[in-house]
């Protein structure tokens, strides 16, 4: 089950389900089908490192909506106190090459389709370097791979860090959290009851319309719930 909630409210404008078994191609078509609701643009999408396909996310970002996403390597938060850490190797986009840390050269070897990224290796030189066996133990070289989007990732990456984006994502955790809380403890929804999928495509609709009855409830009040429907 797939939710888009608003940042103000809290509330769900979109409900979906999918038949695939992870998040990662879902990004753009969530958000396209919660701004068709609204009827407009939202200015933030937001969502967790399950969505961080780069090839979904440029699909919002180039319609100039910020996205907020960490990349799994982010939500991992990986140590880059390793000395031989990718990091520390440095890309050279004039030569199409990476150097190393002790200066050696990592030429293009091949691109690798499936994960759309350019892999480079050290070959001989690095039999030779002192670092051998520390860095890598593979005959033909230390590898690193470089998505063919590198430059929008590492621009994903800047913005999932400035202080502003943070707080979003704090937000995230609070408010599209809560809807599944909500289903899953106070109405008892622990699977569908419905099979197929446009079948259990209105069975997650109608969960969504209860948890929004309630959150409206929580906020205006029944007496306000019931003016504004009566309007």
């Amino acid at each position: 089950m797939q939710s888009v909630v608003d940042q103000k409210h809290g509330l769900i404008v979109n409900s979906d389900v999918v038949n695939e078994n992870n998040d990662y191609h879902q990004f753009a078509e969530q958000v396209e089908q919660a701004n068709a609701t609204l009827d407009k643009k939202c200015q933030i999408a937001c969502g967790d490192s399950g969505y961080s396909s780069v090839d979904e996310l440029e699909k919002i970002d180039e319609q100039g909506i910020k996205v907020i996403v960490p990349s799994q390597k982010q939500a991992a938060r990986v140590s880059k106190d390793d000395p031989f850490d990718k990091s520390h190797f440095k890309y050279d986009p004039a030569c199409d090459c990476y150097i190393c840390p002790q200066g050696h050269i990592l030429k293009y070897s091949y691109t690798n389709n499936v994960k759309k990224a350019k892999v480079y290796r050290g070959g001989n030189v690095c039999g030779q370097c002192c670092c051998f066996g520390k860095c890598t133990k593979h005959s033909r070289g230390r590898g690193i791979s470089r998505l063919l989007k590198a430059d929008l990732q590492q621009k994903l990456e800047d913005q999932y860090q400035e202080p502003e984006s943070q707080e979003v994502y704090v937000l995230r955790k609070q408010k599209v959290e809560l809807p599944f809380g909500h289903i899953k403890r106070n109405l008892k929804v622990d699977g569908f009851l419905l099979r197929g999928l446009e079948g259990v495509k209105a069975e997650a609709s109608l969960l969504a319309s209860c948890f929004n009855i309630a959150r409206m409830i929580s906020l205006i009040g029944v007496a306000g719930l019931i003016t504004r429907l009566s309007d």
